[in-house]
């Protein structure tokens, strides 16, 4: 993906860090996809150790003013991710819908058949698809070219991922993280 409009892009000490919007629904939900450039090629696991270490560390390295950008580079990539998720939620105590004996979701339905019902897996599945169009992850699609700024004269800055990073889609209202992953191998 390049571009030749202004992006939130935002120059930290040793990073840079990519603000793309996604497109609105029609409730006040607003997702976007960061993508967190170390400027060494090697430095991805320092930044990760900084992110996972300091508390408030994404909150306080969010960009919000769009600037011009020289040269603007993301590689396409295709993340898919899929698990069996019964093992996890039972580790984490989640039990009774999982129990067939005491009959684990009997409040659900109201009938005799309803004393039998339980879950027996549940499977988790996510996709992350970048591309010259935008981003896609489940059912939100970027759109491009949301927002203005004034030209206040700064340097135009480069965001060329290269060189591995990191790649967050959180709900910005709320800070709720969506997805979370690294790209080792930018093609």
């Amino acid at each position: 993906m390049t571009s030749i409009e202004k992006q939130a892009v935002c120059e930290y000490n040793g990073f840079k860090v990519l603000r793309l919007p996604y497109k609105r629904g029609r409730d006040k939900r607003r997702f976007s996809m960061y993508f967190f450039l170390p400027d060494a090629e090697d430095g991805l696991s320092s930044l990760v150790e900084k992110l996972t270490s300091e508390s408030g560390f994404l909150e306080r390295h969010l960009p919000c003013e769009l600037v011009k950008v020289g040269e603007f580079r993301i590689p396409k990539f295709k993340i898919t991710f899929e698990f069996e998720a019964s093992a996890v939620l039972k580790g984490l105590g989640l039990e009774l819908p999982f129990s067939r004996e005491e009959g684990g979701l009997t409040e659900i339905v109201d009938s005799p058949e309803g004393r039998e019902l339980y879950v027996s897996s549940i499977f988790h599945k996510s996709f992350i698809v970048v591309n010259e169009e935008g981003t896609e992850a489940a059912a939100f699609t970027r759109c491009v070219g949301m927002g203005c700024s004034f030209d206040s004269g700064r340097k135009r800055i480069d965001f060329v991922a290269d060189h591995p990073f990191l790649f967050v889609i959180r709900e910005d209202v709320s800070g709720a993280g969506m997805f979370i992953g690294q790209v080792h191998n930018p093609l």
